[in-house]
């Protein structure tokens, strides 16, 4: 895994809100049934319909983290941020060489098990499943 400069961050210094969520490559034609290898991490607040709290994440922005799971060890870890205009992406400062990642409608998306979301990563967009959403 490629590591940075982040600053450890106590669960008990964040509110309530926040939720661990892991998001794993859903079916498609490289992979029929998906794959638990492939996926992300988030730290990230979650408001009332799980959809990705705006003020929360202006508040704590250091500690909304995702980390890019790949088989091999080739993890990169990153920050979540909000774009102008509202959207989302993960943008891998850490590394410096990632690109970032643009999820699709992110901002209307409610994170729950079993839901699934979009991502823009590099030329393509992919698809994932909402693995698990846990408390911090």
């Amino acid at each position: 895994m490629q590591n940075g400069t982040f600053q450890p961050i106590r669960n008990s210094d964040l509110p309530a809100m926040f939720r661990r969520i892991r998001l794993e490559l859903a079916r498609n034609t490289e992979h029929p049934e998906g794959s638990s290898e492939i996926g992300y991490v988030l730290l990230a607040p979650l408001d009332s319909g799980e959809r990705i709290d705006a003020t929360a994440w202006k508040s704590h922005r250091e500690a909304c983290r995702v980390t890019r799971l790949r088989p091999g060890g080739d993890d990169i870890r990153g920050h979540l941020v909000h774009r102008p205009g509202g959207s989302w992406a993960f943008h891998y400062d850490v590394a410096g060489a990632a690109p970032d990642e643009a999820g699709f409608h992110f901002e209307s998306e409610a994170f729950r098990p079993g839901e699934y979301v979009s991502l823009r990563e590099a030329n393509a967009t992919h698809t994932y499943r909402v693995a698990s959403v846990t408390p911090l």
